[in-house]
């Protein structure tokens, strides 16, 4: 039983020790050796053995703060109190409004100089995000009457592209101002298909974590 434990034990260990040094230097400005220094005495080779890569262990450490957040959008699709615009909603405020997100866009790299990272993110929102939370409540929006297109698919696509790439200030640098001009762009595109769902609470959100991204750059 505790071989069997050791491994995680470490993994959590180097975990816990990037998350830190990512949130008090900035993940470009950390380094492996940094991570080792602050280990205890863990060699190089034992976090090579878990972690290809610096790279890897962000991936990790973001992985393991949004744990949650799958949980988040399961609870969403499953209330039977909303309609599906107002689910589409409620996902889109609850995913911005999670204190988490400041620690995210602390650690966060730049994006555009890690094109793993960015790819990781844009294979997980077309291949899991897109047609296992948005999708569903699109086509329950289109039953109910609350959401109108000829195809969900591609509207789910789209919505959470935008929303995960277009307007992710980690990956195009934007400042508060050109995320509001992002933030308008959606808001329009989604009110031409019936989905005035953006508020001015969410516009104030996007621009608070762009602001703490260009802070912590």
């Amino acid at each position: 039983m505790a071989r069997n434990k050791h491994p995680e034990e470490t993994v959590n260990r180097i975990l816990d020790v990037s998350f830190r040094l990512f949130m008090e230097q900035g993940y470009e400005r950390t380094s492996i050796q940094d991570i080792i220094n602050h280990l205890g005495g863990l060699s190089k080779g034992a976090i090579y053995h878990h972690f290809k890569s610096k790279e890897d262990i962000l991936i990790a450490v973001t992985d393991r703060m949004t744990a949650d957040s799958n949980q988040m959008l399961a609870a969403i699709c499953d209330r039977q109190d909303l309609s599906g615009k107002e689910k589409l909603k409620a996902i889109f405020k609850d995913s911005i409004s999670r204190p988490v997100q400041d620690d995210i866009f602390t650690v966060a790299p730049d994006f555009r100089s890690n094109p793993k990272l960015l790819f990781s993110l844009l294979r997980d929102t077309v291949d899991q995000v897109a047609p296992n939370y948005v999708l569903p409540i699109i086509r329950q929006g289109i039953s109910d009457g609350s959401i109108q297109t000829e195809y969900p698919e591609q509207l789910a696509e789209l919505i959470i592209l935008v929303a995960n790439i277009w307007m992710n200030p980690m990956i195009f640098d934007d400042s508060e101002e050109a995320s509001y001009g992002k933030f308008m762009v959606f808001s329009q595109m989604l009110q031409g298909f019936g989905l005035d769902i953006m508020d001015q609470e969410m516009m104030d959100r996007l621009q608070e974590l762009a602001a703490v991204y260009q802070k912590n750059k």
